[in-house]
């Protein structure tokens, strides 16, 4: 379905994202801020995942449907086959910004099986990977419906918005930090061998994919102790 309605969470990236949109959005959007270049009126509206909506996530059509994003020069029907990324969160800023988050708590989530699509879907799949390679700058040969393809599809779908149709859109791969209920890193450093591997199997860096990819790391600390002594509070920045 397009729109996939899920329990509350209890643990792993799912569950810190939930908490931190229907509970805490003062402290993501703090963290998102200064990657977004967001000043101090600007807003953020989380429209998933939200508690209100059955913590739904959204993918294909819904998820457009969801932003308000109409793709009126390249449609996601000539783009993508049905059963597209499924979407950890979904948002909008009060200057029109597009957020598309992907969320990540632990190593293991970063990298992912090859797509599973079968004929003629992964043609169409592997077509539009190949644009978004060459958008991207990407040096590498590898089929990016292998190794990291989770990754490589929120790309290719931040191309479509972006780079095809002319939207507003930021990708943000959100990455929590001490996360132990899953084992997660403790630190942002923690992460760094792990996204360098998947831009290395890719064949893209941080200057290629641009100021419109995003890495933010975020503390979950912060959810049970939200200020330091003195006040500050607890955020980590983008490498």
């Amino acid at each position: 379905m397009p729109k996939i309605k899920q329990p509350k969470a209890i643990k792993g990236s799912q569950h810190w994202l939930q908490e931190l949109v229907n509970q805490r959005p003062d402290l993501l959007a703090d963290c998102l801020r200064p990657q977004l270049g967001l000043n101090g009126d600007d807003t953020i509206t989380w429209l998933s995942p939200l508690e209100a909506d059955g913590y739904a996530e959204y993918q294909d059509e819904a998820f457009l449907k969801r932003l308000s994003a109409d793709l009126v020069i390249r449609p996601l029907r000539s783009f993508w086959p049905s059963g597209g990324p499924v979407w950890d969160g979904l948002g909008k800023t009060s200057r029109g910004d597009v957020l598309l988050i992907e969320a990540k708590a632990h190593i293991s989530e970063l990298a992912s099986p090859p797509s599973r699509a079968c004929q003629p879907s992964l043609t169409l799949i592997q077509k539009s990977l190949a644009e978004a390679k060459q958008f991207f700058g990407a040096t590498s040969t590898t089929d990016w419906s292998h190794g990291y393809y989770q990754y490589a599809n929120r790309l290719a779908h931040l191309y479509l918005l972006r780079g095809l149709n002319g939207i507003p859109a930021r990708l943000v791969f959100l990455y929590f930090v001490n996360a132990d209920d899953v084992t997660g890193p403790k630190s942002a450093e923690g992460w760094r061998d792990a996204i360098e591997a998947a831009h290395m199997h890719l064949g893209v860096t941080p200057v290629r994919l641009g100021p419109h990819v995003n890495d933010v790391f975020f503390d979950v600390t912060t959810l049970q102790n939200p200020c330091r002594p003195n006040g500050e509070q607890y955020r980590i920045a983008r490498i």
